[in-house]
């Protein structure tokens, strides 16, 4: 016992000097070089200073200050360097009890669905029985899983399962082409709703339904964004279905609806009843899709930007149910909706904190128009819409394509404006874009409008918006020189919408 308490009370004692002796030499080493030194080099300086000119205190004073700077700056920098480390080591730790967090959710979620499928499973098992015939030979109870579409089998019953024919009445109200049809509208707008727009922005609207399906009105508030396919609507004698977009759509069923495994039912949306009442119909339909960018359009609208591009109307199905039933509605084909020619869809958007920016993928597909100017109030005459099927309007749109066809030189010109832009800012037209700048000049001259306008419009909505992505203040001269290539291809002072979009680019920055 005793040899132990000697040697515990040695090694304490000894760990003691050892941890003594290492402060002290701590102690000695910051005395060395943060005292001993800077005496050193103070008396150093004051013997080399007792020879010094006014030049060589000068130089010295200079030296010092760099030195003291300089060192100074070191510090900074490794005390920034270790700040770096302490916060990139914070962030680590935040990851990890992130990636904890996800995995407890995960495994919430896991539970969840198993419950949700454990109970999916018991309604099956019910409905089972129910349908099964009892051994005593008593009646069978039968699930009424029937009219799972009680909202689209009622607009069967309103047309008595037989489409409607419209019949059109242009030629007795002597509106014979899309000139007139412009006129008509802007009238019966201005005397019937107080609603007024110009020449020009129906002239877009018309050329981009020959363009696209997909229309997307933008502007500031208060333009008439919502009230201008509102008009179309009245104007042509069939209620346009405005649906308000919600900023919880994050798929397709938010939109469309969706079977309801415990119902037996499917959740019909607004959105999908307008778009089955158009099967019955042969007239101009209008689907607003207001505040369209509440939510990502990609998300939710991506099935029908897809099937609309496809050449064949017939391909234009979109799948509701996996299975037909019986008594499924009439227009549903193999659990599929077909999308009739004659419905256009029409998505109002805003930009500002409250929406998404809408992205390249669903520009490219649609026909834009910006409306940012209210029109000037006129007085017009008390003037009536119009019936018009889509067979009628077709046939005027088709009839601008042959007799106002884009001019070889304007098809030159673009040409070389497409060439020009990919070898200055690697950005390029594209089939989508040259195909339905093809669709959207004929009609729009038809209108009334200028070929070259029409191409500048269409231009700026598609081409020079995209210059948004480039690293624009170092392309400043590049957009100047832009400018001088158009004016040099159409002529000085045209161009003016494309022209002003890159002045505004050149402003902001």
């Amino acid at each position: 016992m005793e040899r132990y308490a000697q040697w515990f009370i040695d090694f304490v004692l000894e760990w003691t000097r050892r941890l003594g002796s290492f402060f002290t030499e701590i102690f000695r080493l910051f005395k060395y070089t943060f005292w001993d030194v800077l005496v050193k080099l103070y008396q150093d300086f004051r013997t080399a200073t007792m020879q010094f000119t006014p030049i060589d205190w000068g130089l010295a004073i200079f030296s010092l200050i760099v030195m003291t700077l300089l060192y100074v700056g070191v510090f900074i920098l490794f005390y920034q360097l270790i700040r770096k480390y302490v916060r990139f080591t914070k962030i680590d730790k935040s990851k990890e009890e992130l990636l904890f967090e996800m995995s407890v959710l995960e495994q919430n979620i896991s539970a969840i669905l198993d419950e949700k499928n454990a109970i999916v499973a018991l309604s099956n098992e019910a409905t089972t029985k129910e349908t099964s015939q009892p051994m005593n030979g008593s009646s069978k109870r039968v699930l009424d899983v029937s009219n799972r579409f009680p909202r689209l089998t009622k607009i069967d019953q309103s047309y008595q399962y037989k489409p409607l024919q419209v019949k059109s009445n242009l030629e007795l109200e002597n509106v014979l082409s899309l000139s007139a049809l412009v006129e008509r509208f802007i009238n019966f707008s201005a005397s019937n709703l107080k609603l007024y727009y110009t020449k020009k922005t129906i002239s877009i609207f018309f050329a981009g339904m020959a363009s696209s399906k997909t229309m997307i009105l933008e502007g500031i508030s208060g333009t008439g964004k919502t009230s201008l396919p509102y008009a179309m609507g009245k104007f042509f004698k069939q209620e346009s279905k405005i649906i308000s977009v919600q900023p919880s759509w994050r798929d397709r069923s938010e939109m469309m609806g969706y079977f309801n495994e415990f119902t037996k039912k499917f959740n019909e949306t607004d959105f999908l009843a307008a778009v089955y009442e158009a099967t019955y119909r042969n007239d101009l339909n209008f689907i607003v899709l207001d505040e369209m960018n509440l939510a990502r359009v990609e998300y939710y609208f991506a099935d029908f930007l897809s099937l609309l591009e496809m050449p064949n109307p017939n391909e234009w199905r979109i799948n509701i149910v996996p299975v037909q039933y019986p008594d499924d509605p009439k227009n549903l084909i193999e659990g599929k909706l077909i999308i009739p020619q004659n419905v256009w869809f029409i998505g109002t958007a805003n930009k500002d904190d409250s929406t998404y920016t809408i992205t390249d993928k669903v520009y490219d597909r649609v026909a834009s128009i910006e409306m940012n100017h209210k029109a000037v109030v006129v007085n017009a005459p008390l003037t009536e819409g119009v019936h018009c099927t889509f067979e009628d309007f077709h046939k005027l749109i088709q009839e601008a394509f042959i007799q106002k066809p884009i001019s070889n030189d304007t098809v030159s010109k673009l040409k070389q404006l497409d060439d020009y832009i990919v070898s200055k800012f690697n950005i390029a037209f594209g089939n989508r874009i040259i195909k339905q700048i093809h669709a959207f000049i004929p009609v729009y001259v038809a209108c009334g409008m200028n070929e070259i306008d029409g191409l500048d419009y269409i231009v700026s909505r598609k081409i020079i918006r995209k210059f948004e992505s480039l690293n624009l203040p170092f392309l400043k001269n590049e957009l100047v020189e832009l400018i001088d290539y158009i004016y040099t291809l159409f002529g000085k002072e045209t161009f003016p919408e494309s022209v002003a979009m890159i002045q505004t680019y050149m402003r902001q920055y």
